[in-house]
């Protein structure tokens, strides 16, 4: 519940707060030339220009705020995952249910596609294929820059995830198939539809739900490793990745440039691993309590 708590309160923090930000002052990108000197940009005072007006300190360079970085760089991180997340989990549901369902020849093509697709390098294709995805993105009318960015980190993320899910759902469906209200729908007269997603459908929400659950925290990590490496978002926009990235040249000096956002990342995903682990014990009927 703890957990559960503080993934609230991120995504309100992350949904709400830069929606009141213009009133409240915030701005990720406005430069706070006199807070940092004029030899290098090092942020004044000891702790990285920390203060009551800036409560965690101003990058180093710029002197921007950190604290409303956070927060924009907060609704950019979950929107990547909670997109890539869904568009994953209806992908690898749909595929799974069929291939389970279906068997035969149909199944073992499924079967194949996802061995074929497990079996990239993930990472090396995700940073090769990155300009000239995004490109093919923006010619297709997404608009330029960070837009076409933030959708080809969530068309690559679910293209690779969904088989995961997919295996798990077509285990599921071939143990359900043989059960007695599924036999007592295709008796019925029932079409293949009806079965697939009223009958069997209902029966896999758990292990689906303890899936999302577990896969949206890996999806905020993969985020920010490969904004980290120059594939996620152009600045002025942050996200996670890219505040550390920027933070690695001055983590000596001015280490909140670092611990800051490190902290809250890792809140974040253990938040929802552990929200994960829960909910699989609350829906798994043999688990000890």
């Amino acid at each position: 519940m703890l957990c559960l708590a503080i993934l609230v309160f991120m995504y309100a923090v992350a949904f709400i707060m830069p929606l009141l930000a213009p009133s409240l002052g915030i701005d990720p990108k406005a430069l706070h030339s006199d807070l940092i000197s004029g030899l290098g940009g090092k942020p004044k005072g000891d702790v990285g220009g920390i203060s009551w007006t800036h409560i965690f300190g101003v990058e180093w360079g710029t002197g921007r705020d950190i604290f409303a970085q956070i927060l924009f760089g907060l609704r950019i991180s979950l929107t990547i995952a909670t997109s890539a997340t869904f568009v994953t989990v209806i992908i690898g549901t749909v595929v799974g249910i069929i291939a389970g369902y279906t068997g035969g020849l149909v199944d073992s093509a499924i079967g194949r596609l996802m061995d074929l697709i497990l079996a990239f390098p993930f990472l090396l294709i995700i940073l090769a294929l990155s300009g000239v995805l995004t490109q093919r993105l923006t010619d297709l009318g997404v608009p330029e820059g960070n837009a076409s960015r933030i959708l080809y980190l969530i068309l690559v993320m679910s293209f690779f995830g969904w088989p995961y899910l997919a295996r798990i759902v077509r285990g599921q469906v071939l143990s359900l198939r043989e059960r007695e209200f599924v036999e007592a729908s295709i008796a019925m007269g029932a079409g293949r539809p009806r079965i697939l997603f009223g009958e069997i459908l209902p029966n896999l929400w758990a292990p689906i739900l303890v899936y999302a659950t577990q896969t949206l925290p890996a999806y905020i990590g993969l985020e920010a490793a490969l904004s980290f490496l120059g594939v996620g978002t152009l600045p002025p926009e942050v996200t996670f990745g890219a505040m550390l990235a920027n933070s690695v040249n001055y983590f000596q000096r001015v280490p909140t440039l670092l611990f800051i956002p490190g902290t809250i990342l890792v809140i974040l995903v253990v938040s929802f691993n552990l929200f994960g682990d829960a909910v699989r014990d609350a829906l798994d009927p043999k688990a000890v309590r």
